[in-house]
């Protein structure tokens, strides 16, 4: 009995338990309209809800340029200038196989967008939208995120 339980811990629960936390890029894409700034807010495949575009680091790219793809892919930012360091970072619960949670680090690198491409790579699969930072913290579930809406 006592080895069944302990191949399970090994194999299981300790590496669950252990597992670094998984980091991904996003991107807080901003532009000045008027004298106001607006966020550009995209919605989740999965659920609809309101995100900044994100993703995993892409391999060949550093983090803010990893950034700058996320907006082209899921935003279509064909015209941005990002930052070279995060301007803040998010954790959230990432629901993988099975129902588990992972813990997700989310730096987030801020893009001065110049334009948007009418089609982009999830232009069927997304709805974007500009919004007031007030708004975006509205509408964003995330604390931390909201947080960096509100200092915007």
């Amino acid at each position: 009995m006592k080895e069944p339980i302990l191949k399970a811990w090994e194999t299981v629960v300790k590496p669950l338990i252990l597992r670094p936390r998984a980091e991904q890029v996003a991107a807080l894409c901003v532009r000045q309209k008027e004298a106001e700034k607006e966020v550009l807010l995209v919605t989740s495949r999965g659920t609809g809800r309101w995100i900044v575009p994100k993703g995993w680091p892409i391999d060949g790219l550093n983090d803010a340029d990893s950034a700058l793809r996320e907006a082209w892919e899921e935003a279509g930012v064909k015209d941005g200038k990002v930052s070279g360091e995060p301007v803040g970072r998010y954790t959230y619960d990432k629901f993988v196989g099975g129902g588990l949670a992972q813990s997700i680090l989310t730096n987030v690198y801020r893009v001065n967008v110049g334009k948007l491409a009418k089609k982009y790579p999830e232009s069927k699969q997304r709805k974007r939208r500009w919004v007031s930072p007030k708004e975006a913290a509205n509408m964003v579930t995330e604390p931390e995120l909201k947080a960096i809406l509100r200092d915007l």
